[in-house]
Formats: structure tokens, sequence, C-alpha cells
């Protein structure tokens, strides 16, 4: 064997051992991928049942909020009833019952006044 073999040989083994060293962190780099990609594919499994549930979510929302506004809708022509019943009946019978009470309240003043001018008249009589 020559020099030049034996450099060739040493170079050679050298070569081996590089690319062994290498080989062991790219083994692991693979392995580590490989833990990553089924990480994430749990991840995902576990995430679309979720988002599905929420989505399901919204839509029954939404739903519940038609429905609000439906009564909301509902209630504000109820108030715009009740408000036009309530100045129908002010119109129709508390201008009416206005006119007795103050009627009967002018009557009620006539006869007091009345009462008294003649119980005045009496006593000036007595005098």
């Amino acid at each position: 064997m020559s020099m030049g073999d034996v450099a060739g040989l040493i170079a050679a083994v050298a070569f081996v051992l590089l690319v062994g060293l290498l080989a062991i962190p790219l083994v692991k780099l693979g392995r580590v991928l490989d833990e990553a990609t089924r990480s994430i594919r749990e991840v995902t499994e576990h995430s679309v049942p979720i988002l599905d549930e929420a989505a399901t979510t919204v839509a029954s929302t939404n739903d519940q909020l038609v429905k609000v506004d439906t009564i909301t809708t509902s209630a504000a022509q109820v108030s715009e009833n009740v408000s036009a019943l309530a100045g129908l009946y002010a119109s129709t019978l508390g201008r009416p019952l206005v006119k007795v009470a103050a009627f009967s309240y002018g009557v009620r003043q006539a006869f007091a006044r009345a009462s008294r001018s003649s119980r005045d008249d009496a006593s000036k009589a007595a005098r």
C-alpha cells in the first residue's frame, strides 16, 4: 500500500464518518418533522368538529335573533295600537267627561253661592 492509498483510505473513512455524523441530525430532523406532521393532523382533526359546532351555534343564534326581531316588531305594533286606542278613547270619551265634570263643578259652585247668599240674607234679616 502506498502513501496515496493510505491517504485515500483515511479520506474515505473520514468522509464516511462525516456522512454518518451528518446523517444523525438529519434522521432526528426527519423524526421531528414526522411528529410535527402528526401533531398538525391531530389539531386539524380536533379543530374541524369545533369549527362545525361554532358554525351551527352561529346559525342557531341567527335564527333566534330573527325570532327576537319578530317579537320586537310585534311589540312595537302593539304599542302603537295601544297608543292609538288611548288617543281614540281620550277624544271619544275624555272630552265629554271633562265637559261633564266642568259642568257639575259649575253647578256645585252655583248652588254653594246660592246657599251662601241665602244664609247671608237670612242672617241680615235676623238682625
